[in-house]
């Protein structure tokens, strides 16, 4: 087997990973530190790549459609948060169901607003050479964007005094509160900026990927099964799981079909869930 081939396979398939990885994020953050499963985080998802969609079409340069992507859905994110979640924090099952009728709303409205096809906007057609194999340059390029990611979520995390209130507020809330933490507003901030990545991978995957209703549904499916595997520790556990999963899904793809690497990718995440009921997670020691 050629070396160039491998190589190609390889880095193919970490660029997969990597793209599941920045559309699962915002998922994790949300269900990691507030222990909210948001079945609408593929809806929020297809906000963000609309959003920077319309940005464009207005004659914003694709660079700052991102960012306004991030904006508009961390604004419906608080919305939601204050209107609906604030209401069924501790009741799991209310949330997912409150979620998942607040995702077909966006669907509907989507469809309304957009139809069911839209254009996208063309992926740069920048592409280098590995032998005789060609790969295009921006879905590589998404490896660096979810490295980028993935630090900037740790260091808000762990390393600001926003990181240390939202793990407060969510760990020892009566706690937080009796030292002067207004919880209330902290969890508003978080689950904003959880819908707030979810928006930026819309924004980001949109030349890949584009625009439609039903866009996020793909995501949201993987995504939940990445961080149910992944267990407890929110955001290094889905990087590994994302990677794994992601990564391992392709790969099988390249050599036999993709639905051979969907039938891997449910069934690795079937056997992990059987070895590791609470996630892959839940006996390291680190917590983040």
């Amino acid at each position: 087997m050629e070396l160039d081939f491998l190589v190609t396979v390889l880095l193919s398939s970490l660029s997969s990973a990597s793209i599941l990885l920045i559309a699962t994020l915002g998922l994790a953050v949300v269900y990691g530190l507030m222990g909210v499963i948001n079945l609408a985080h593929g809806e929020f998802l297809m906000v963000g790549a609309y959003s920077a969609l319309t940005a464009t079409q207005i004659g914003l340069p694709f660079v700052l459609a991102i960012p306004f992507a991030v904006a508009m859905t961390m604004l419906i994110g608080a919305i939601v948060e204050l209107l609906i979640i604030r209401r069924l924090y501790g009741r799991i099952f209310d949330t997912m169901l409150a979620t998942w009728g607040l995702g077909m709303v966006f669907n509907q409205m989507a469809v309304l607003l957009f139809g069911t096809v839209t254009p996208g906007i063309g992926m740069p057609q920048w592409n280098f050479k590995i032998g005789d194999y060609s790969l295009a340059v921006y879905p590589i390029a998404m490896i660096g964007v979810a490295a980028a990611m993935l630090i900037f979520a740790y260091f808000l995390m762990t390393k600001t005094v926003y990181g240390m209130k939202a793990r407060a507020s969510i760990q020892q809330p009566e706690m937080a509160q009796a030292i002067g933490i207004d919880s209330s507003r902290v969890n508003t901030l978080t689950f904003a900026i959880g819908c707030g990545l979810a928006g930026f991978a819309g924004a980001i995957l949109v030349p890949i990927i584009p625009a439609t209703p039903s866009m996020g549904l793909f995501f949201a499916v993987k995504g939940f099964l990445v961080v149910v595997v992944a267990g407890p520790v929110a955001i290094t556990g889905t990087a590994m799981t994302a990677l794994g999963l992601g990564g391992g899904a392709s790969i099988t793809a390249s050599f036999m079909t993709s639905v051979i690497g969907d039938v891997f990718f449910f069934l690795i995440t079937a056997l992990l869930l059987w070895l590791y009921p609470r996630g892959i997670s839940s006996k390291w020691r680190r917590k983040l």
